[in-house]
């Protein structure tokens, strides 16, 4: 096993198929079902996100700043744990800041949002997505059972965050941050 490999957060190889080796089995197995599920929600939820997405004239200056300046620094750190710097690192960069934008799109507003619309209540709402975020990675990326509990109890933590400040861009950058620090590189046979 690579020393790439040995860092990741998956678990051993299953019936389903073994570990996620490529750019495309990561994108197959979790980038795209997001995807879908998130352009499904935005149907069903758009004025909610648009609602969410709003930034004020005055404040768009500091959060394009903020958002290149982690960007930035994100690359970097990637860079770091590649060992080199191109392209394909800084790639990977930006699909997990996508990736960060729409999990917490999904997890945070749409899915609490379609509890509380069958009737549960909100805080439970919130709770049923959060151990779904764990679940999720589970299976998608056949992460250890740690870590996905470990994402679910920092999405709690997320989802607080979003309940008093209501900032969808504060809590995808955290999520940015805390994906690229678990995983800054490209799974190992990655043609990106």
């Amino acid at each position: 096993m690579t020393q790439s490999n040995q860092s990741r957060l998956q678990r051993a190889p299953d019936f389903t198929g073994g570990r996620l080796e490529t750019f495309n089995d990561v994108w197959l197995r979790h980038g795209l079902p997001g995807l879908a599920l998130a352009l499904l929600l935005l149907l069903l939820f758009q004025d909610q996100l648009l609602r969410y997405l709003w930034v004020p004239k005055e404040l768009l200056p500091t959060y394009l700043l903020v958002g290149v300046g982690v960007g930035l620094l994100l690359s970097l750190y990637a860079w770091r744990a590649e060992g080199r710097l191109g392209w394909r690192q800084f790639g990977w960069v930006l699909y997990l800041g996508a990736l960060s934008f729409w999990e917490e799109w999904i997890f945070r507003l749409a899915l609490p949002e379609i509890g509380q619309s069958f009737g549960i209540n909100h805080l439970a709402a919130v709770v049923v997505s959060n151990l779904l975020f764990g679940a999720v990675h589970y299976f998608t990326l056949r992460w250890r059972w740690q870590w996905c509990l470990g994402a679910a109890v920092a999405s709690l933590g997320l989802s607080r965050h979003f309940e008093v400040h209501e900032n969808i861009w504060l809590i995808s950058v955290f999520h940015w941050i805390g994906t690229l620090i678990n995983t800054p590189r490209l799974p190992a046979n990655s043609r990106l």
